[in-house]
């Protein structure tokens, strides 16, 4: 991702961009209770400004929140100063780059409304067996929904599933869906494991 577009994310938070927005993932929510992780270590990946990785302070994991943009990192990190949630190590990074590195051993692994199947396949080699992969992105549709309007933003139908080819699928679906906020949105939707051995 070029300068350009770093200051564009930065400014986009700066000025308030997703303040609203400050609910986790309902498909996180429907999903965690079903999991029994190894560890209670969470990747979150394009995390914004941290609404997922919020949630999975306060169920008790300890999170790696990823972002390009450091205002969204800030933005994040003074939620969970306010709402006295610790255990979140505020990463920023520009994933066009890859991952992180020094960050592995993971029991879950998110990725939320952020495309980009490579990153999420290598992103599932830092696994522990046993470990959860949990992926929702925007998907191309000839219907009217909100989000991303570039088809470069939106998965292809059977994309999200190719980033779990090495895991066991627990979860897999694509359609329309009505976010919380009363949206209509075109989503794909992933929960996969790590085999065990």
């Amino acid at each position: 991702m070029s300068d350009a577009d770093r200051e564009k994310w930065d400014n986009r938070y700066r000025e308030g961009a997703y303040a609203e927005r400050g609910h986790a993932s309902a498909y996180l929510v429907e999903c965690l209770p079903l999991m029994q992780p190894p560890r209670a270590r969470a990747l979150d990946l394009a995390c914004g400004a941290g609404r997922n990785a919020l949630y999975l302070a306060s169920q008790g994991f300890t999170v790696d929140a990823v972002d390009i943009a450091t205002e969204a990192l800030l933005r994040g990190s003074q939620a969970a100063e306010a709402a006295s949630l610790q255990g979140i190590n505020w990463v920023q990074q520009d994933l066009d780059a890859g991952l992180p590195g020094g960050l592995d051993d993971y029991g879950l692994i998110i990725m939320m409304r952020y495309l980009d199947i490579t990153l999420l396949r290598a992103a599932a080699q830092q696994l522990l067996p046993g470990g959860y992969l949990l992926a929702e992105v925007h998907l191309q549709t000839d219907q009217k929904v909100a989000g991303p309007s570039g088809s470069a933003f939106r998965a292809i139908a059977g994309d999200l599933k190719t980033a779990a080819t090495d895991l066991d699928i627990i979860d897999y679906s694509e359609g329309l869906e009505l976010d919380p906020d009363g949206r209509q949105v075109a989503l794909a939707r992933l929960l996969a494991r790590a085999v065990t051995g």
